[in-house]
């Protein structure tokens, strides 16, 4: 990989999960804003629980369900360096992984790209824009190697 300054990407665990190779995948993250031409300050990541994911889903996008992710960007102005909080439901990733016939880690760093990726500008609203981020999904997994 690229020799690259890695920005504060944080990783705090209200559930349990083994995430391991931290620092790599912190240097993959910040590679993926860097390609997106997207400067990045801050990252932080939070894998929690169904019911603390479905509180903010209520609370703050007024939506009545579970969710694996939900991405906020929190900059003042579009035009500052990236600052984000990313909620991940470790309950619904496995789950999901259960369902998709993935493994577990395959399906988490899915999502933990999926999020990512948002913020470099992809949406999933329609079929094509949902057919861009499973390939970007899918290329992204597959460069690091899952």
């Amino acid at each position: 990989m690229t020799s690259i300054h890695l920005p504060p990407v944080i990783f705090s665990f209200h559930k349990k999960v083994t995430l391991r190779e931290r620092k790599r995948l912190k240097h993959f993250l910040a590679i993926l804003f860097k390609e997106n031409k997207q400067e990045l300050d801050r990252l932080h990541y939070i894998f929690c629980d169904d019911e603390k994911i479905l509180g903010i889903n209520r609370q703050y996008l007024k939506h009545d369900y579970y969710t694996d992710i939900i991405t906020f960007d929190v900059r003042e102005k579009p035009s500052e360096p990236m600052v984000a909080d990313i909620f991940i439901s470790v309950d619904t990733v496995r789950s999901n992984a259960l369902v998709q016939k993935e493994p577990f880690n395959r399906e988490l760093h899915r999502v933990i790209f999926h999020g990512a990726l948002h913020l470099c500008g992809y949406n999933d609203k329609t079929p094509r824009e949902q057919a861009v981020m499973r390939n970007m999904e899918d290329q992204c997994l597959l460069r690091y190697g899952l």
